[in-house]
């Protein structure tokens, strides 16, 4: 009986971590995407305190691929386009700080929405994101010739990266912000008691994908990332070839860096980033 009750109490949590490693390998995607799937409205396109949207490209409904501010066409000195690739939650309406931020500094900005996301039609996975993404940047780049930065945040930054390496894709630079190195590696750092990196089946590898975008690269560091480890943030960092720099926010979370930053540190990006790309478009063997 004593040996009986032994086997139970040993039995029962390793069946427990069994079915616990089942449910991360098959819900995997519901964990990592948190979609609003709630499609654009005349109300909920306006802002009762921030900048109001309107669906991009005009005029497309069903088939828009992201928001622009509303006034976008009343402005016509535009230095550049910016794509914007939202985190794994909500949608990109959420998102409007970025127009709050970078509209004033004489940016266009389009916030690419995610198919499953925002009434879009679709599925999130990698391979989906990257490739719509892809199509979403070479609309923008025919659209508004370039400059084109491409800006990423978490999961975004991920996507942008594959998305700026993409044959055909017309990406002046980037910026990564909260960014991870790769995904099996995040995961171990996460469920660090699970054998995570081998339960994952998107691999979103930043760090590999980047080796041949010879662009500006402009990454942002939460010192107070509570998803995202810094330390994953800085590896990447360090294993990104030239030319590169690093923000490091001490006081910034991984929700709320927005509001740590200002239209100062954006201006500060953008005149990095205009000042360098030449530079590189300039030199031998550029993309």
């Amino acid at each position: 009986m004593r040996f009986w009750r032994l086997s139970v109490s040993l039995a029962l949590p390793v069946l427990a971590y069994i079915l616990l490693i089942g449910f991360i390998t098959l819900y995997q995607d519901q964990l990592l995407f948190l979609p609003d799937p709630t499609p654009p409205s005349a109300e909920n396109l306006r802002s009762g305190s921030g900048p109001s949207l309107t669906i991009w490209p005009p005029g497309s409904g069903s088939a828009f691929r992201g928001y622009v501010g509303a006034d976008d066409e009343v402005n016509r000195g535009w230095r550049g386009t910016l794509v914007l690739f939202h985190g794994n939650a909500g949608n990109g309406r959420d998102r409007t700080y970025y127009l709050g931020a970078l509209e004033p500094l004489g940016m266009r900005v389009i916030l690419a929405e995610y198919p499953g996301y925002g009434g879009r039609e679709g599925t999130p996975g990698e391979a989906i994101l990257v490739d719509d993404g892809r199509e979403t940047v070479r609309l923008a780049r025919a659209a508004f010739g370039e400059p084109l930065w491409v800006v990423g945040e978490s999961l975004g930054a991920a996507v942008a990266a594959q998305v700026a390496v993409a044959p055909g894709v017309p990406a002046t630079g980037l910026v990564l912000i909260t960014p991870w190195d790769n995904l099996p590696d995040l995961a171990q750092a996460i469920y660090w008691y699970l054998p995570a990196r081998w339960l994952v089946h998107d691999r979103y590898d930043t760090r590999a994908a980047l080796q041949s975008f010879q662009g500006p690269k402009a990454v942002l560091i939460a010192g107070r990332d509570q998803i995202i480890p810094p330390a994953q943030s800085q590896r990447l960092y360090e294993a990104l070839p030239e030319p590169k720099r690093r923000w490091r926010v001490p006081e910034a979370g991984h929700n709320d860096w927005p509001f740590k930053v200002g239209m100062a540190w954006w201006g500060e990006v953008l005149a990095w980033l205009e000042a360098t790309a030449p530079q590189v478009m300039k030199a031998p063997n550029s993309r």
